[in-house]
């Protein structure tokens, strides 16, 4: 049986993700692998550099841009992984001969240390409870990426962010949940979920829960996944004795689109998970807050960016 299954999607990256599929396939380890990358119409020259520097790669050529989840699951499906509806066991059971062990949800803007995937493997081997696994993720300039461990966006949680205490009282236990600022960025933790980026998941819980939830374009989706695999009993951890370079696009940041999906991703996470226990009050409370960050972050991005939007040119988790 394979080992893992990498699934790297692809949007107009191509440089990023040359450099990404080399770290891959620098990798070391006792362990077998393959890599899916799913392109989302880019139209870059992606696909013809995958198949001419890494022939060894399953490449999917998607007709549409159906964002982050879809693609995802284009690949995950590529790799066999479907959901039974069944008990975990049942799952263990039936997993099939073509189906990896693990599934890894990877970004092309990511670069791996050479002994990255056997050790993410190692540490899951060692810890049979868990669902989910993510490792340490840095910025270009060294710095912790803060979304690499994070706490679910309960009403409680996203309302400290909305308001900024999240980001006056960083070191609370009590404000700094959102991205769990509050906690040793050194020592491995259990949290809610982990960053899409680079999303270690065991066939077990894959198979459990099913795959991405498609009405997420971009953001939100592992979140989501996250939250679905704990609930159904498995655990999630970040683990900081691996780190790996995680590139941030800066076209993205400031993106009419990109703000867009983040507070339509944050919608949906919240009709989902909170909405049918959320007191009346608080309910029409959390809607206008997510409205108002939303279109302020959209006003914002148009006087930013203004006709540069057309370049937003990344969909990642």
């Amino acid at each position: 049986m394979l080992d893992l299954g990498i699934v790297i999607v692809n949007y107009r990256t191509c440089n990023l993700l040359r450099e990404c599929l080399r770290s891959v396939y620098e990798s070391r380890g006792d362990f077998s692998f393959q890599v899916c990358v799913v392109d989302n119409c880019s139209q870059d020259g992606s696909c013809a550099m995958v198949g001419e520097e890494f022939p060894q790669v399953r490449l999917i050529e998607s007709e549409v841009n159906g964002g982050y989840a879809y693609a995802n699951n284009l690949g995950l499906r590529a790799f066999n992984f479907v959901q039974t509806s069944e008990s975990v066991q049942q799952c263990r059971e039936k997993l099939s001969e073509s189906t990896p062990r693990y599934a890894l949800l990877l970004n092309p803007d990511t670069l791996l240390p050479p002994s990255t995937l056997q050790e993410m493997l190692d540490f899951m081997e060692a810890h049979p409870e868990a669902g989910v696994a993510g490792p340490r993720l840095v910025l270009a300039d060294g710095s912790l990426d803060l979304a690499c461990r994070r706490s679910f966006p309960s009403p409680e949680v996203a309302f400290y962010r909305m308001v900024g205490l999240s980001k006056l009282f960083p070191k609370s236990r009590r404000f700094g949940r959102y991205n769990l600022t509050c906690l040793d960025p050194d020592e491995v933790t259990e949290v809610d979920s982990v960053m899409g980026a680079f999303m270690l998941v065991r066939a077990e819980a894959l198979e459990h829960v099913g795959l991405l939830d498609e009405s997420f374009f971009m953001y939100g989706e592992d979140l989501d996944w996250a939250y679905r695999i704990k609930k159904a009993g498995w655990k999630v951890y970040y683990n900081p004795q691996v780190t790996v370079l995680h590139y941030k696009r800066a076209a993205s940041r400031h993106s009419r689109k990109a703000s867009y999906e983040f507070y339509r991703a944050m919608h949906i996470f919240y009709r989902k998970h909170y909405a049918a226990t959320t007191p009346f009050w608080l309910h029409w409370l959390v809607l206008g807050g997510i409205v108002l960050r939303g279109g302020l972050a959209v006003l914002f991005s148009r006087l930013f960016q203004g006709s540069k939007d057309e370049q937003f040119s990344e969909a990642v988790g």
